[in-house]
């Protein structure tokens, strides 16, 4: 249950970040982080999956 909390605070302040530094042009690091931030949030539900199975 740890994880899961952890998880999700990561994703709540990844996802508060991009809003508060969001741009139209985005170069290749947010491209990045965007791809970084989904595979945590795809972590995250898999691990939530697990759990309650």
């Amino acid at each position: 249950m740890n994880i899961s909390k952890t998880l999700l605070a990561l994703l709540f302040v990844g996802g508060l970040t991009i809003t508060l530094s969001a741009c139209e042009d985005q170069g290749p690091l947010e491209e990045a982080g965007e791809n970084i931030d989904e595979s945590v949030e795809e972590t995250g539900d898999a691990i939530e999956d697990k759990t309650d199975g």
